[in-house]
C-alpha cells in the first residue's frame, strides 16, 4: 500500500493499521501467514468508518470503507470472508488487551454485543493477536 493511501485512512481504519500493519516487520508473522490469502471486516457499527483487515501470503494491510450506505460493508461489495462487527469502546477493548479471552468474547457474542459472519475467518484475528 502507498504512502497516499495510509495517509486516507480515517477513525478506526486507522486505528486497527497502525495495530496490525507492523506485523509486516514480524519474521514469525511472515512465515505463519506465507500461503494465507483472507479479507476480513472489523465494522466498528458505532463509527463511520470500518477497516477491511488484508492478509495476502505473508503481507498484511488494511483499507478503510465508508460505512454509511450499509451497502458498502455487504459482503458482494466489499468483498470480505470474515465479519466481526460492535462497537468502538469493545474493539478498542479487545484490540488494547494483551491477552483476549476467548470465553470473554463468546460471551460477547452470545449476548449480542459482538456479531460474527464467516467464523472460521474471523479466527485469524486470534492467531494475530499471539504474534
Amino acid at each position: 500500500m502507498s504512502e497516499e493511501n495510509k495517509k486516507k485512512l480515517r477513525g478506526f481504519a486507522g486505528i486497527v493499521s497502525k495495530q496490525v500493519e507492523p506485523l509486516n516487520e514480524n519474521e514469525k508473522f511472515k512465515e505463519r501467514f506465507k500461503e494465507t490469502e483472507v479479507k476480513v471486516l472489523l465494522n466498528a457499527k458505532d463509527g463511520k468508518w470500518a477497516a477491511l483487515l488484508v492478509i495476502n501470503k505473508g503481507k498484511i494491510y488494511v483499507d478503510g470503507i465508508k460505512n454509511q450506505p450499509k451497502e458498502n460493508i455487504k459482503k458482494k461489495i466489499a468483498g470480505w470472508d470474515g465479519l466481526l462487527q460492535t462497537t468502538t469502546p469493545m474493539f478498542l477493548e479487545l484490540l488494547g488487551s494483551d491477552k483476549v479471552s476467548m470465553s470473554k468474547v463468546i460471551r460477547k457474542i452470545l449476548s449480542g454485543k459482538i456479531k460474527i459472519r464467516g467464523i472460521k475467518h474471523v479466527l485469524i484475528l486470534l492467531k494475530l493477536f499471539e504474534l
